[in-house]
């Protein structure tokens, strides 16, 4: 008997620490005692179903103090979801102090999408600046201006599910300004009046579609840039002289294929004539043969070919030059 009630002090501390692991009594009595009316056997139904109770209580206990009407079930609903219980209530409490209208389920919507619906309650209250890269663009006169501006934007928690993002504003900002620019007469104009630039802009309603509203667009930096029309003409004048100078080696090679191709047919023309000559004593010897040609008028003809070359030779040295020294 000794034994015995020391092995069922152990198994009675033992079933009661189990108990209280697995049972969150803490929580329950904090949950009571905030006035949230939450049932032991919710808690223990959370355990089952794989849901930290900490996470929908201590929501559920700073909604109930802040005045918020949400249910334990659809807090725990949202977390199954994957989304942040947490931070969900602390928007809702942030857009209630602002006097921002948000639904529960609205601010579920946007923390399931993805987006942070407490930064988006807060940039509604205080909104952001955004600041855009280095936009350039070239005016009508050639002159390249670079521009840099801040926009400032305020969160349209209307829109966060499915509007888009800040990439979108400052896309957008940059085009208008590349527009606004270039329909520019002279650069020096935009230097005048950068604030044209930011009505410009802010006319074209460019938050259209997207999560946000833009309160303003100002212009932070305006400089000068390169001569770009100066620069183009000087790159299409150097495209044309290599043009030209392409057509003129074309054009030169083109004489040059000309000149060998003549050459070429005036050594045919010479063998032809080489060929012809060659014929000449076969067609004598065979009238020689027949009869045609006595060897008299053979002999006449060789001394008419005779006379014909001297009288060549002496004509060619009349012509040639005598040298200076023989001069003197």
């Amino acid at each position: 008997m000794e034994i015995l009630i020391p092995l069922i002090v152990i198994v009675v501390v033992f079933a009661v620490a189990l108990i209280l692991a697995f049972v969150p009594l803490g929580l329950w009595i904090s949950a009571r005692a905030a006035d949230v009316r939450i049932g032991i056997f919710n808690l223990i139904g959370m355990r089952l179903r794989r849901v930290v109770p900490s996470r929908i209580v201590n929501p559920l206990i700073k909604a109930t103090k802040a005045g918020i009407a949400v249910s334990a079930d659809k807090l725990e609903a949202h977390y199954l979801a994957g989304g942040n219980v947490d931070r969900v209530v602390n928007a809702l409490i942030a857009a209630q102090r602002a006097d921002i209208p948000l639904e529960f389920q609205r601010a579920a919507a946007i923390d399931l999408a993805g987006r942070d619906v407490l930064e988006a309650v807060q940039m509604s209250v205080n909104p952001r600046v955004l600041e855009t890269p280095k936009v350039a663009a070239m005016a009508k006169d050639g002159i390249e201006v670079i521009v840099k501006a801040r926009v400032t934007v305020r969160a349209n928690i209307d829109r966060l599910v499915g509007g888009a993002g800040e990439e979108t504003i400052l896309a957008r900002v940059g085009e208008g300004i590349v527009t606004t620019v270039g329909s520019s007469v002279s650069h020096k104009s935009v230097l005048e009046n950068p604030d044209s630039i930011s009505q410009t802009v802010l006319n074209k309603s460019l938050h259209s579609g997207t999560a946000f509203e833009i309160l303003s667009i100002d212009i932070a930096d305006v400089d000068v840039g390169r001569n770009i029309g100066a620069q183009l003409q000087t790159d299409q004048a150097e495209a044309d002289k290599r043009i030209a100078q392409a057509k003129a080696e074309e054009r030169r090679a083109m004489a040059v294929a000309k000149e060998q191709e003549m050459k070429a047919s005036v050594q045919e023309m010479k063998a032809k004539v080489v060929e012809a000559e060659a014929e000449v004593p076969k067609a004598m010897a065979s009238a020689l043969r027949e009869g045609k040609l006595g060897v008299m008028d053979y002999y006449n003809m060789k001394n008419v070919m005779a006379d014909t070359g001297m009288r060549d030779s002496i004509s060619r040295m009349g012509k040639e030059e005598t040298p200076p020294d023989i001069k003197k």
